[in-house]
Formats: structure tokens, C-alpha cells, sequence
């Protein structure tokens, strides 16, 4: 009976020296987080498309952050996020010279609701949620959230997504 008390003692003793270790490691090597990042990340349209070339907001704001990358890569965005940035980080704002981000601004996927077989493919990829629709069931698109990826376009197996101008609403106007 006494050896059983000795090995639970020694195993309560070497339990809170081990919990007392790990307490301290936690509060003096703590690893502390830019806030910067986190600032340019709320600042971003957190629609995770990847137009940027980043596979989402975090590591574009990161690489901001860290690497010096360009402010006025964010499609959705726009000019209105680049100059929120460019005004945090007191920088100079740079203009949004790729003919891409304009393409993309400007036009929306539409579905071709006859050609639809419902195979789901098209939500899957869609970054930021914009087609409506479930399995065997006609999907459609939520003009007003996408924002001009075409990464639906390459998945959809009858090629019934199709690239449309955006409708002028005002809350589109710059």
C-alpha cells in the first residue's frame, strides 16, 4: 500500500510542476500577433475570391503587412478599400491598373436555368456564396453578392454559366 501512495504522490508532484512550467511558458513566450494584419483584414471585403492571388483576405493582409506587397490587388474592394488602406498605413494610394479589375467589377455570372442539371459543382467553388440552389435543383445566381470570379465557369459541366454586364443600381455607383 505504501509504494501505491509514494508512485500517486510522485505522479500529483510531477503533475503540477509540469502544470506550473507550461503556465509560465504560456504567459512569458507568447507569440503576439500583428495588429496591422488584423486592421488591413477588417478592412478587406472578406469575400475570400482570390482575385488577389492570395487564397484569401488573412494572407493578402498579411502579406501587406509583412512583405510590402500592393495595396490595390482586392477586386471587390475596389478603389474604395486600396484608399482605406493606403490611408492606415500612410502610404501612397496606387491606382487600380490592372484591366482585370475592371472586367471583373462590371460583369456578374448568370445562369442559363434551362441548361441546369443541379449538380452543386458551381457552389462548391463559388468564394463568396452567391449561387442559390441544392442538389437536382435549377441553382441561380445572387447578382448582388458576386463579384465576377468566373471560378464557376470551368467547374460547370454544361457550360450553362455565362458572363453577364452588371445592372447599374446606385449602390454601385463610385
Amino acid at each position: 500500500m505504501y509504494t501505491l501512495c509514494v508512485a500517486i504522490g510522485a505522479l500529483s508532484a510531477l503533475s503540477l510542476i509540469c502544470g506550473a512550467l507550461l503556465g509560465y511558458a504560456s504567459k512569458y513566450f507568447i507569440v503576439k500577433k500583428d495588429p496591422i494584419i488584423d486592421q488591413i483584414d477588417n478592412l478587406l471585403p472578406q469575400s475570400q475570391c482570390g482575385q488577389c492571388g492570395y487564397p484569401g483576405c488573412l494572407p493578402y493582409a498579411n502579406a501587406i503587412s509583412v512583405n510590402n506587397e500592393n495595396i490595390n490587388k482586392c477586386v471587390p474592394g475596389g478603389t474604395e478599400t486600396m484608399l482605406q488602406i493606403a490611408d492606415m498605413l500612410n502610404i501612397e494610394p496606387q491606382p487600380l491598373s490592372n484591366s482585370s479589375t475592371e472586367k471583373y467589377q462590371n460583369i456578374v455570372a448568370w445562369i442559363n436555368e434551362n441548361n441546369c442539371i443541379g449538380c452543386t459543382k458551381c457552389i462548391h467553388v463559388c468564394p463568396v456564396d452567391a449561387i442559390i440552389g441544392s442538389k437536382r435543383v435549377i441553382h441561380t445566381v445572387f447578382s448582388d453578392i458576386c463579384t465576377g470570379c468566373q471560378k464557376c465557369i470551368s467547374h460547370c459541366p454544361t457550360q450553362c454559366i455565362e458572363m453577364h454586364p452588371r445592372i447599374t443600381k446606385p449602390h454601385y455607383w463610385q
